[in-house]
């Protein structure tokens, strides 16, 4: 099979992936869920016009400079007061506290004398001057989040004052991952002769977290068909939307995770892509369930995850924008000229005079998770690019801090 470029596989994944169901959650657990619908105000907030600072509410042809008002009472946040305010009367209101009838302005406490039930008046009131009006933020009925939002720390305050204990969003995507290989062990443990710790799926993980997610973690498939088909089994049971399996994607004797998604039902679209690195990963469709098969190698891995598996959790999850945004900037060291592949390289990102310059680290190898770890964003060089020099303009992505 014929190497299938970047945006054909990009478009493969994406295929249909819509948004998920509806569910109403409590708004204490929405932080980053998506809104299914739109959330309009169950209240006008303030409900009344209300005070923004402690003082006196007075009717402003009263409150002239020098002149003295008889104080008939005192209005706190919570506790209206229970008559119109007369010519010549002033009554102590504290911040939040519900403007009487009759009031139109404040005249703050800094500003008045107070001599026992009297207030003389050292600068005069403005009408209007320090009241919040009725529904100056909001009235009900308004919509305030749309539909595709993602909530963020404020939206939730917002939706609060909207006075919902629930919101509608999307279900979170559930995502199995599967590791595969014999000379996989965990971290902690004392490799064999031959054999790594497992570090991708950590990483994928939080990654796929990170875009609200839930996680399964299936272990580690050892290099049989039996056992690798059997934990694919286990994703199908459990109904997961997506099925992220690590290592077994090249065409050695021992990578079996393609053979093993065959059988099990999965229709593959692709299981070569002209990028780099990440050349050997998957994708197919059981049903609703999607699939992607990454590299072994940790920085392929964790590349193609980041490439294609978070836009792919964005759409399912309801985002509006699921792509990666490409950012302009220029290059920090001399490249090559490129092959047929596209490469997403490592980079190092810094502003110097004004520009945004990216550079590569000096080690591209699909094995090194140092460099990874170093790096701020992937640098985009197309298919056949040209070789290019310092300064010359290029396309980076950021990574995830």
């Amino acid at each position: 099979m014929a190497l299938m470029p970047f945006t054909d596989a990009m478009a493969a994944v994406l295929e249909g992936a819509g948004a998920l169901p509806e569910e109403m959650v409590a708004l204490e657990d929405a932080f980053h869920r998506v809104l299914a619908r739109d959330v309009a105000s169950l209240r006008t907030q303030p409900p009344e016009a209300m005070s923004a600072m402690d003082g006196y509410a007075v009717r402003a042809t009263d409150a002239t400079l020098g002149a003295k008002l008889k104080v008939i009472g005192e209005i706190a946040a919570g506790k209206p007061f229970d008559r119109a305010l007369a010519a010549g009367e002033a009554a102590r209101i504290f911040t939040g506290g519900v403007v009487p009838a009759g009031a139109d302005g404040i005249v703050i406490q800094e500003d008045t004398t107070r001599d026992g039930g009297i207030v003389i008046v050292n600068e005069a009131a403005t009408a209007g001057r320090h009241i919040r009006p009725a529904g100056v933020d909001f009235s009900q009925g308004d919509i305030l989040l749309r539909a595709g939002t993602r909530l963020s720390d404020r939206d939730l305050a917002l939706a609060a004052g909207m006075n919902h204990p629930t919101v509608p969003v999307h279900r979170r995507p559930v995502v199995a991952m599967l590791a595969t290989g014999d000379e996989l062990v965990m971290p902690g443990a004392t490799p064999g002769p031959g054999q790594i710790v497992l570090s991708n799926g950590f990483a994928l993980r939080a990654l796929a977290r990170a875009e609200g997610a839930e996680v399964v973690d299936l272990g580690i498939a050892r290099d049989t068909l039996e056992a690798t088909t059997a934990a694919i089994q286990r994703a199908i049971d459990l109904k997961v939307d997506v099925l992220i399996t690590t290592g077994g994607a090249s065409v050695g004797d021992h990578d079996l995770v393609q053979q093993s998604l065959v059988e099990a039902g999965v229709d593959m679209s692709f299981w070569k892509i002209a990028m780099r690195p990440g050349k050997p990963m998957m994708h197919g469709r059981r049903g609703a369930m999607w699939v992607i098969g990454l590299p072994g190698n940790p920085v392929s891995s964790y590349v193609c995850g980041f490439l294609f598996m978070v836009p792919l959790l964005r759409a399912l999850s309801g985002r509006s924008e699921v792509q990666h945004h490409r950012e302009a900037a220029v290059l920090g060291r001399d490249l090559a000229a490129n092959d047929q592949r596209e490469d997403y390289l490592r980079t190092r990102l810094a502003w110097r005079d004004g520009r945004l310059v990216a550079t590569p680290v000096t080690k591209q190898d699909s094995s090194l998770l140092g460099n990874l770890a170093i790096a701020e964003g992937l640098l985009v060089r197309p298919p056949h690019a040209e070789a290019a020099r310092t300064g010359d303009p290029c396309e980076i992505i950021r990574l995830p801090t």
